[in-house]
């Protein structure tokens, strides 16, 4: 699949946080071309009902909600169960999931928890819930408005969502020849 435009396909995903009362769960979907995360929550759970509201959030942070959008996922109950694709068949979205359970099959998910818990380091706080939350929705923040991709061409999530005028690129075909030519 060729992705060329914001909303054409989201990518979704979990995560764990350590805190100092055990694991908080963070649920992100993220916009593949852009590399937004257009919604997320954090839960002390693995119900589909928390996966639920980050794809609400999504929903309704959408800035082109006419497009044709797919939603990819692994094959977790989460996004498997009634609960969730309910609400993808609701808002006409077309569902996607892994094949096998390989992680290179929803890599752009994985990338973004990686980015989140290394370079924000929200993965092993070990504060309480409230701080925590606190930390993940400024790690977001900072993330969509200041963090640039050199596969959005060194725009940042947001702006790359809001322009959509830009070569998709793969890291196999990335040349940084392009950016400073």
């Amino acid at each position: 699949m060729k992705i060329n435009k914001p909303e054409q396909l989201w990518v979704s995903n979990i995560t764990y946080l350590k805190t100092n009362n055990g694991n908080l769960y963070l649920s992100l979907i993220t916009d593949a071309y852009s590399k937004k995360i257009m919604g997320y929550n954090l839960a002390d759970n693995l119900k589909a009902e928390s996966s639920k509201f980050a794809l609400i959030n999504a929903i309704k942070n959408r800035i082109y909600p006419k497009r044709k959008l797919i939603h990819h996922s692994d094959r977790g109950i989460q996004y498997c169960c009634p609960e969730y694709t309910n609400v993808l068949d609701k808002f006409k979205i077309k569902i996607s999931m892994t094949t096998k359970y390989d992680p290179y099959e929803n890599a752009i998910a994985e990338r973004v928890n990686g980015i989140l818990k290394q370079e924000f380091s929200i993965s092993d706080l070990r504060i309480n819930r409230s701080e925590i939350e606190n930390v993940v929705k400024n790690a977001i923040e900072i993330y969509n408005n200041f963090r640039p991709h050199f596969s959005c061409h060194l725009m940042t999530p947001n702006q790359a969502h809001l322009t959509g005028k830009f070569d998709y690129k793969k890291w196999g075909n990335f040349s940084i020849n392009e950016i400073w030519n």
